[in-house]
């Protein structure tokens, strides 16, 4: 363990609330100079809500909406909402392959040298991609609506976009501790796959749940994304809203308990 790594913690404690507010803002406008000068990195964020979008309501929307009884129209109003909750955590993922990539092109190292809090390189780094996320969204309801969806409760949407935010925000965690533990950036993305693919397609956002056989339903009703797909469509078309919402609440809280302390740690004791 470096020098400099061993006197982290101590820097940190030495650091006002003002000087963390500070470096936190600095880094975040070096990170968004950085998206600036390679714009490429926003393809996932732009290109993502439109091919999802209509390769569900195009290819699926005609049989599940049919099953639901509205055809492709009531199952555009049924997904879009599950959307919102699935760019949450697709995008969280990117959080942990870029703080990877700076790891491994020396610029983690270069931070860790200097008088600055250990905690605000993450929180810059969870306020950028936030920032994608709803750059996504925005992309996303423009193509919504061009498809057909219909927004019955501007307020429920405005709730929904940060009801996923939040639950994003926690997941994030997740993903820089995998960014720090794990060698490189290939590493995360396939580890991250692991994690969202079944999350994303054993839930209740892109088809419901009550056909699915009984262990998959038992797994689906503790998941996080089928509580938040569930909360934004009921804030978003209307519905039972409150159990779905503290439910996604309270895992936001729980998984930022847990992962965001141990996030750090790993960060502050890395060699």
């Amino acid at each position: 363990m470096s020098a400099a790594t061993a006197t982290a913690p101590a820097a940190d404690a030495r650091i006002p609330l003002r000087g963390h507010l500070r470096h936190t803002g600095a880094l975040i406008r070096r990170n968004l100079l950085w998206i600036k000068q390679d714009p490429e990195s926003m393809f996932d964020a732009l290109l993502m809500p439109v091919i999802f979008t209509l390769l569900f309501v195009y290819v699926f929307g005609g049989s599940i909406g049919q099953a639901l009884g509205g055809g492709q129209h009531g199952y555009v109003q049924y997904v879009i909402p599950g959307m919102i909750a699935m760019m949450s955590m697709s995008l969280s993922q990117g959080v942990g392959t870029g703080f990877s990539q700076d790891f491994n092109s020396g610029v983690m190292d270069r931070f860790r040298s200097l008088p600055i809090g250990r905690g605000s390189v993450l929180f810059a780094k969870i306020a950028v991609e936030l920032a994608r996320m709803l750059f996504a969204t925005t992309v996303l309801m423009i193509v919504a609506v061009l498809v057909g969806f219909d927004i019955h409760h501007w307020g429920g949407l405005f709730a929904t976009v940060g009801l996923s935010a939040v639950f994003a925000s926690s997941i994030m965690w997740v993903f820089l501790t995998l960014g720090v533990v794990l060698k490189n950036a290939q590493s995360v993305q396939a580890m991250g796959f692991l994690v969202l693919f079944p999350l994303q397609f054993g839930s209740s956002i892109f088809a419901p749940t009550k056909t699915m056989p009984g262990w998959l339903k038992a797994f689906t009703d503790y998941n996080p994304l089928s509580t938040l797909a569930d909360a934004a469509r009921g804030l978003m078309v209307g519905g039972p809203v409150a159990h779905d919402l503290w439910v996604t609440l309270g895992w936001s809280v729980a998984i930022t308990a847990v992962a965001a302390p141990y996030a750090i740690h790993k960060f502050r004791t890395k060699s």
